[in-house]
């Protein structure tokens, strides 16, 4: 065996070395990619179409203590209400953020299969509290939710 042979064979091992750091490395980035974000709600307050298809009043604030969990590993959100609400995601929308709001937007069907649109809306004005939007065409539920 000359000294090249010893050579090549050290950059063999240190090459496989990194390649299995690297595999390693890309599996744990990979698994904190998904989180899970625990919520829970003060209040809530809903708001309804009326006959004509307009929006009416929202309704008086009603306290309430609720578990809301976003899972993005297994693409839902719960509120551990009563009867429980699983929301579906299956769209991710864009963050967006103005002056007065940061705003996560989720497309979702719910328990029934019907589409909704959640939002999760920080109110930076309003000491950062946090509100959850759960939108559909006839009705509008809000939790005041913080994180946990």
């Amino acid at each position: 065996m000359s000294f090249n042979d010893g050579k090549n064979y050290n950059m063999k091992i240190i090459r496989t070395s990194i390649y299995i750091i690297l595999f390693f490395l890309a599996l744990g980035l990979q698994q904190t990619y998904g989180q899970s974000y625990q919520f829970k709600t003060s209040g809530f307050s809903v708001l309804e179409k009326n006959e004509k298809g307009k929006w009416g009043e929202w309704s008086n604030l009603d306290l309430v203590n609720l578990s809301v969990i976003l899972d993005t590993n297994k693409h839902r959100i719960v509120v551990y209400s009563q009867e429980i609400q699983l929301f579906r995601i299956m769209d991710y929308i864009e963050r967006e953020e103005n002056d007065t709001d940061i705003t996560y937007s989720f497309l979702c069907k719910d328990n029934d299969g019907n589409e909704c649109k959640l939002s999760i809306i920080t109110r930076k004005k309003q000491d950062y509290r946090k509100q959850l939007y759960i939108n559909y065409d006839d009705h509008i539920i809000v939790y005041n939710i913080f994180s946990v």
